[in-house]
């Protein structure tokens, strides 16, 4: 079964090449998003599985947008996972106080890590790592 995936960042060439990279990884990119409103309107017209959204969409921030897509009940039938250039101990405590079910450095960026977070978004805490 093939994830269904939206990627929500400010920058059109991560999104297009993140497109190309994680299609060529296994998994469908169902649609791409360059700001809040976009995502919103694509989550819901598009019922993606899992939605990456970058912590920092320009003006805009990707933690609010993920605190609103949880807000709206996206959260329950996706995987949020935030993304982002900054380290994951950058980021760590922000991702951990968000609805987001975990934390992908872009260079990190595969179809393992989202599966892996998609199917342990329960027991797994803000880094995708398992808690301990």
């Amino acid at each position: 079964m093939s994830i269904h995936c939206l990627i929500v960042d400010d920058n059109p060439a991560f999104l297009e090449a993140a497109r190309a990279f994680l299609e060529r990884d296994g998994l469908t990119v169902s649609g791409l998003a360059t700001n809040g409103a976009e995502a919103v309107q694509q989550a819901d017209a598009l019922r993606p599985d899992v939605i990456l959204v970058d912590i920092t969409l320009g003006q805009e921030s990707g933690l609010d947008l993920a605190r609103r897509l949880a807000e709206d009940g996206v959260g329950e039938r996706a995987t949020v996972i935030l993304i982002s250039t900054r380290s994951e101990e950058e980021v760590a405590e922000l991702a951990a106080e968000s609805p987001a079910a975990g934390y992908l450095p872009k260079a990190e960026l595969s179809a393992d890590a989202i599966r892996r977070l998609a199917d342990g978004r329960a027991d797994e805490g803000a880094s995708g790592r398992p808690e301990t």
